[in-house]
């Protein structure tokens, strides 16, 4: 149980990190956030299928794969980057999982290359793929980050700020409190993912545009964000801490290769209406509402139990078909009437 407090913006809340107990067994918050983190981005992204011209079945054979390559990567990743002797002296604590320690990189890099593996199996667009799943990612990181503020964990220095965290787990690194990351991280990446979302669909030039565009995005607010933090892994041989590395050079690579390629035209889904007239794309589901305002517009409202529109025009206005075709029949009969007494008139 932990007693937070927001001193600058007079908020003061208690926080248990168990959500519930069954038979004996807690359930973190934090568990559940991660999950509620993952179902929402997982939902957007099969959503966002048909826009990208991606096949749902196939891109969730990519998630499937993709999220147990996420999370041997974050294990891996921060097993490999630990400072203390844990995991040297006890090798098979690496896959004590559930006492905690995951990378975020890590998991992003795993999930990723298992992904792409999975994308080139099932033969769909790797680079579209990538689009998705950074979209994904924001939404997941976003929400997922608020496990961390439940835990009290992965805050940041001392400051004076308004909006400064308080609690018991921080007055070990400040007693006037510290940087809510947490909290930096999850605006960012909800911004993140509000601008890359209509960037996707009005903006978009060539497949993997917007995650060069989410790599630039999500490194430049970890490496200012890791900065903050206590608790940061660090290199094994130069004092640096390794997510500020990592980010640097997700920051440099996507400043290179948006600049490479900025002429790059080449789309298989949503984005620049030029671009996908260029490549000559509809979008489907943009399209469906028109096909069906098309069919309206053919249909000229005449029933198929009316020979043409003035009968059905007649009957709405209260007249008998009926009677007018009767009417019809009884002046043709005696017009024939009249040419058959004609012609047994004799001649004069």
């Amino acid at each position: 149980m932990y007693h937070v407090e927001f001193p600058g913006l007079g908020i003061n809340i208690t926080v248990n990190p168990t959500a519930f107990t069954v038979g004996g067994h807690a359930f973190a918050w934090y568990g559940i956030i991660i999950a509620v983190g993952f179902l929402l981005a997982l939902l957007y992204t099969v959503k966002s299928c048909k826009h990208f011209h991606v096949d749902e079945d196939k891109f969730i054979d990519c998630v499937i794969v993709g999220m147990i390559g996420g999370v041997i990567g974050a294990r891996l990743y921060y097993v490999l980057f630990d400072a203390s002797s844990q995991y040297r002296s006890n090798p098979m604590s690496a896959f004590y999982i559930w006492e905690g320690g995951l990378g975020i990189y890590g998991g992003i890099i795993g999930g990723l290359l298992c992904g792409a593996l999975m994308a080139k199996h099932r033969k769909i667009s790797i680079p579209a793929m990538f689009d998705l799943a950074s979209l994904g990612f924001l939404i997941g990181q976003s929400v997922g980050r608020w496990g961390n503020f439940v835990n009290q964990e992965a805050f940041g220095v001392g400051t004076t700020l308004p909006w400064r965290m308080v609690s018991e787990n921080t007055v070990s690194v400040s007693s006037t409190g510290v940087h809510p990351c947490f909290l930096y991280e999850s605006t960012w990446c909800l911004l993140g993912f509000i601008l890359l979302h209509i960037f996707s669909r009005k903006f978009r030039r060539y497949d993997g545009q917007v995650f060069l565009l989410y790599s630039l995005w999500y490194g430049f607010e970890r490496f200012w964000v890791e900065g903050l933090r206590t608790d940061s892994l660090v290199t094994p041989y130069i004092p640096l801490r390794v997510s500020q590395v990592i980010a640097a050079a997700a920051v440099i690579v996507s400043v290179i290769l948006l600049i490479v390629f900025r002429n790059r035209t080449v789309l298989t889904g949503c984005g620049s209406p030029k671009i996908m007239e260029l490549n000559s794309i509809a979008d489907e589901v943009e399209q469906a509402p028109k096909k069906e305002e098309s069919a309206e517009e053919v249909d000229d409202g005449t029933s198929t139990i009316f020979e043409n529109k003035e009968d059905a025009a007649k009957v709405l206005a209260g007249d008998s078909v009926q009677k007018d075709e009767n009417s019809a029949g009884i002046a043709a009969q005696a017009e024939k009437s009249g040419h058959e007494k004609d012609e047994e008139r004799p001649e004069k």
